[in-house]
């Protein structure tokens, strides 16, 4: 094409995300974006993936970005189509998400008039985006899409919003397109202060009790490998955030668990007794802190995060270092030395023990009355694919699955994480198996999320998105009933749930469905839910006072983490 040749705002906007690698988009038409849809019709060459609300299009977006590394592309339209986008962004601001959401706006003449289905998305996104522009017009379009692409892989990845007035599509421009590759004033990964990195080998050498903590930003910086030859080299214990499981295999012999409220209580019980903490890729989210006041009382505390404005944010740290992970402890590695002492490993195996026979046990017995969440959820893991990529939703569900599935592979788990949003798990489930077709996906889903957008099941058989969906049925909002039988006298105030049979309500939508609700018919129905070829939906009746231990009491320093609910 020659560079004076002009096309539509829409053509050029197809042309950008070619450029960009995007393969696949997520979205819900409409009126103000609907010269882009008819564009994307005429080219035909990427695929949209059409979801039935715009909430499940963007979760279904962050599930791709999740598993990918990639941004999840977002299409929707003006008014109530972008404000549908406001949790998604919010969840994928706080998770760290790349995202580029292109939003239609109402012609450039009629801002600011509350013309039809006009919403400020400008100043509705602001909060909850890493970046957000509103194109008014065409001269501006091709740059912006080059900078929100490079805006939201960069650095710390996050959601962008690119609001384009309808008049921007059909206006005719000179296509020259060139991907970012910088931005005045932007710097998405600071490098590592030299004198930094050697004041912190010299602490951890120095350590006799050191624990590495890591989150996220191990698995989006690629550090898997650089964060197990440190503590292997260091004789370190590690232990993870929610976001964090998967970067390290749980069959480490240095992987401790998960840290906080629900986390594994070696860890959580230890961490008091730290010396030297190495923070990596993690921001000391109140989930894992409790009462900042209390925790990490003896450590030094080294904090590694490529975003420096989370330094000092909820702890006061001893040594802040502002760099990508995997170089950070590429430079690390080199100056530490080989550890010649275990004991301090050896407690964090004891108090595992302990756990075990006082929690685990029981969680994952399943020759009671009742199906038990944290055994199904085992079962499964023994039977799927080492390499399935496990969605949850939120809730206590989510929490087991965290627990008792082991993952083993980096970008394995994708669940809601600083946000909490109910609704996730589904979308992100099929924006996941989209994103990873020769992948298992599987999906943990409680009774209550699943209820607020399990109209995207007929999205997962539209697009052929062959997810094993497991809901696991209490009948209640599981972990707020679990609050209020342990603090609030079991006061049960609207958390019982009236259920439909979700399995005959989804079977009339035409997926394969069962149900079960007795221990010995779990092994079969795992063997069902591995023949089926296609996506299919199984129904689990669970234990309805199944509770989620240990747990930290919110307020409470880790350290008292209570291991069962006599200890209440």
């Amino acid at each position: 094409m020659k560079e004076t040749t002009e096309i539509s705002g829409a053509d050029a906007i197809m042309l950008a995300l070619q450029a960009e690698n995007v393969e696949v988009m997520f979205g819900y038409p409409g009126g103000a974006i609907m010269p882009l849809y008819d564009s994307m019709y005429r080219f035909g060459n990427l695929r949209h993936v059409l979801s039935r609300h715009e909430q499940g299009a963007i979760h279904a977006a962050q599930g791709y970005a999740r598993v990918t590394g990639k941004p999840g592309v977002c299409l929707t339209t003006s008014g109530p189509g972008a404000t549908n986008l406001l949790t998604g962004l919010a969840d994928a601001f706080m998770d760290s998400t790349p995202l580029v959401c292109i939003t239609g706006q109402v012609n450039a003449r009629y801002i600011g008039s509350d013309a039809f289905q006009e919403a400020d998305i400008l100043g509705l996104t602001t909060p909850v985006t890493k970046w957000n522009v509103r194109i008014t017009k065409a001269t501006d379009l091709l740059e912006a899409l080059a900078q929100g692409f490079f805006i939201a892989g960069s650095g710390r990845p996050g959601p962008v919003v690119i609001d384009i007035a309808k008049n921007v599509f059909t206006e005719k421009i000179v296509y020259d397109y060139k991907p970012c590759t910088g931005i005045s004033s932007y710097v998405p990964v600071p490098e590592p202060d030299e004198k930094r990195i050697r004041k912190a080998a010299e602490w951890i050498n120095q350590a006799e009790r050191p624990i590495l903590f890591f989150g996220q930003g191990i698995t989006l910086s690629g550090a898997s490998n650089e964060l197990r030859l440190l503590i292997e080299k260091a004789g370190m214990p590690a232990a993870s955030t929610l976001l964090g499981l998967s970067a390290l295999p749980a069959s480490h012999p240095l992987n401790m668990g998960m840290l906080g409220m629900h986390g594994n209580y070696a860890p959580n019980i230890l961490s008091a007794r730290a010396d030297l903490i190495l923070a990596v890729g993690m921001r000391f989210d109140d989930r894992v802190t409790s009462d900042p006041s209390t925790f990490l009382p003896n450590a030094r505390i080294i904090h590694v995060d490529i975003d420096a404005s989370e330094h000092g944010k909820v702890l006061h740290t001893h040594l802040t270092i502002a760099g990508d992970a995997r170089h950070t402890l590429s430079r690390l590695l080199e100056q530490i030395e080989p550890a010649t002492k275990h004991e301090w490993t050896e407690e964090f195996r004891m108090l595992r023990k302990t756990e075990d026979s006082r929690v685990c046990d029981d969680d994952l017995d399943n020759g009671g009355e009742h199906i038990k969440m944290g055994a199904i959820i085992r079962k499964m893991s023994e039977r799927f694919p080492k390499d399935t990529i496990v969605v949850t939703d939120v809730g206590q569900h989510q929490m087991k699955a965290a627990r008792y599935y082991p993952f083993e592979e980096p970008r394995s788990f994708v669940t809601s994480g600083g946000l909490g949003t109910m609704g996730f798990g589904l979308p992100a489930a099929i924006g996941a198996k989209i994103g990873c077709p020769n992948r298992q996906v599987l999906a943990f889903i409680g009774d209550g999320g699943f209820q607020m957008t399990l109209q995207e099941i007929m999205t997962a058989i539209q697009e052929k998105a062959a997810v094993k969906i497991v809901v696991l049925n209490n009948g209640f909002l599981g972990m707020v009933r679990q609050w209020q039988e342990l603090f609030f006298a079991k006061r049960y105030a609207s958390t019982e749930l009236l259920n439909p049979d979700f399995a005959r309500v989804v079977e009339a939508m035409g997926l394969p469905s069962r149900r079960i609700d007795q221990p010995s018919e779990v092994d079969e129905a795992i063997g069902w839910l591995l023949d089926e070829p296609g996506a299919c939906f199984l129904e689990v009746a669970v234990d309805p006072e199944e509770n989620v231990f240990p747990m930290v009491p919110a307020g409470t320093p880790v350290s008292e983490m209570l291991l069962e609910k006599s200890n209440t």
